[in-house]
């Protein structure tokens, strides 16, 4: 059970390496800031500090789940287990938060929060 939440806790991580990506890296792209629902480039423009800004937090997210995972894999199981819990429970919390925000995010919410939830279930049940 073990191996499976790492995995799950993993993927949760990398889904949050790639929204930085999106968010932080690639904004200018208007594939990307479509995906998100920007209607044009001007509005985009001016929502690119914002999703900079929140493209850090969520590879902040990301890495201290994976330094989580390392901690538990050396040993280190209450540090590792406590930011592990720490950090999907602030995955799925921003989820909450999304869906707050309107209809139209439940879909993303569900993306953002399904795997924090089943990686935090899984390492309860390990």
């Amino acid at each position: 059970m073990i191996v499976l939440a790492t995995v799950v806790v993993t993927l949760a991580a990398a889904l949050h390496v790639g929204i930085f990506v999106m968010e932080s890296v690639a904004w200018a792209r208007p594939a990307v800031w479509r995906r998100f629902g920007v209607a044009d480039q001007a509005s985009a423009d001016t929502t690119r500090p914002l999703a900079y800004n929140q493209g850090f937090y969520n590879l902040f997210l990301a890495i201290g789940a994976v330094i989580g995972l390392i901690l538990f894999g050396v040993g280190l199981h209450a540090a590792g287990l406590a930011l592990i819990y720490f950090t999907m429970a602030s995955m799925l919390a921003a989820s909450v938060v999304l869906v707050t925000s309107g209809r139209g995010y439940v879909r993303p919410a569900l993306i953002q929060g399904t795997l924090p939830l089943i990686g935090v279930v899984l390492m309860l049940f390990s």
